[in-house]
């Protein structure tokens, strides 16, 4: 297999190392295309490219929030920060529980290193399970809304 020169930007190791003091978390974890960084306590960095999506079999509605993750209608936050279901606070929220949505639609907001970051629906579909409250820390990779 050939090696694969990957460019490290040292400036967003070292923002996402602050984030890991300042929230008080073990590791984390960006993904941008085809490249993923984690940065853990301990000094572990690794930059890698992204696998190909695995198909999932379906998980029962009344799954643990841990299992909502390979739910096959599961919107993941694609990194750490503050999810908010709002553009800004007392505005209208972007969807709700049964609101019908086309691709690319925003459904939600994260905030990561002072950077609103809008969260597109994948697919068309209808939200059938909100999972966050809004302001509510997320972590990369959590389950934030069912899309059906």
């Amino acid at each position: 297999m050939a090696s694969r020169k990957i460019e490290i930007d040292s400036d967003l190791i070292d923002q996402l190392a602050k984030l890991l003091d300042t929230n008080n978390l073990s590791e984390i974890e960006v993904q941008h295309g085809d490249q993923r960084l984690r940065v853990a306590r301990g000094g572990t960095v690794v930059a890698a490219p992204v696998a190909a999506p695995v198909a999932l079999a379906a998980v029962p509605t009344a799954a643990a929030p841990a299992d909502l993750k390979r739910h096959p209608g599961a919107v993941n936050s694609p990194m750490v920060g503050t999810a908010y279901r709002s553009p800004e606070p007392g505005a209208k929220t972007f969807v709700e529980e049964g609101t019908e949505v086309a691709a690319g639609q925003t459904l939600l907001i994260v905030e990561a290193m002072k950077t609103m970051n809008a969260i597109p629906a994948p697919r068309a579909g209808k939200i059938t399970k909100i999972l966050f409250e809004d302001g509510q820390p997320v972590e990369f990779g959590e389950p934030l809304m069912i899309l059906e």
